[in-house]
């Protein structure tokens, strides 16, 4: 391949890299490389993504969270960046930011509580909505999680209250695209609407009756064909 595609994903919180498991045969069937970032908080060791040493185009393809969970040294090398149901600022300022800031809170207390795992099994059903939780991939929260892990969900709970803007390292002069969902239930419309004026010139999808996790959309093949698109460009 003449202009070979090097990819580097990143799952958001309260995931691992299992999510990347339905994209997988797509990639290297087009003979395109994936490193893919695992946080840890559940059974899989971490894993920062790294890029390799060939030559061609880097992508970032990073849900929610996932681009504030990259080194930035690693995501200011990107020539694309596609980012999924994601956001700069979290906490929108004004009435949506107090009420976003609350459930942020609420939930922070319940991982320091006797049974956190209830509460992320309910983050799971709010990020499948409207779809059912069963269809997201495998989920650290599935499974009993050690007190490392827990540590690790509530400082990078921390990391969203904490977000005002694009994560370090947002390479300026990349291609960018956006996938956006309109019943999302995670990430207020506020902090969409943002991410978009912190991102003028991205291209944008969006699927009105899709949730945060995009269950039932055509998200795999659209997104692999922007990127096809970008090395004829």
């Amino acid at each position: 391949m003449s202009n070979p595609v090097q990819l580097i994903a990143m799952h958001g919180w309260c995931g691992d890299s299992r999510s990347w498991d339905p994209w997988l045969p797509s990639w290297q069937q087009q003979g395109w490389t994936c490193s893919c970032g695992e946080r840890g908080y559940g059974r899989l060791p971490p894993q920062q993504p790294t890029w390799g040493t060939t030559a061609g185009t880097k992508v970032v393809i990073a849900h929610s969270l996932g681009p504030h969970l990259l080194r930035p040294e690693v995501l200011a090398a990107a020539d694309a960046v596609v980012l999924l149901t994601s956001f700069a600022r979290f906490v929108p300022e004004g009435r949506a930011g107090r009420s976003v800031a609350a459930a942020l809170g609420g939930m922070a207390a319940q991982l320091r509580g006797p049974e956190p795992e209830r509460m992320l099994k309910s983050f799971l059903v709010q990020v499948a909505a409207p779809a059912p939780a069963d269809l997201l991939q495998a989920s650290p929260a599935a499974e009993p999680l050690s007190a490392a892990g827990l540590e690790l969900l509530q400082q990078d709970l921390e990391l969203i209250a904490q977000s005002t803007s694009l994560p370090a390292g947002f390479p300026p002069h990349a291609k960018v695209l956006l996938l956006e969902a309109g019943s999302d239930q995670i990430v207020d419309p506020a902090a969409r609407q943002e991410l978009q004026r912190a991102l003028p010139r991205a291209d944008v999808l969006s699927f009105s009756a899709a949730g945060h996790g995009l269950i039932g959309t055509p998200t795999i093949a659209m997104v692999n064909a922007w990127i096809a698109a970008l090395l004829q460009s």
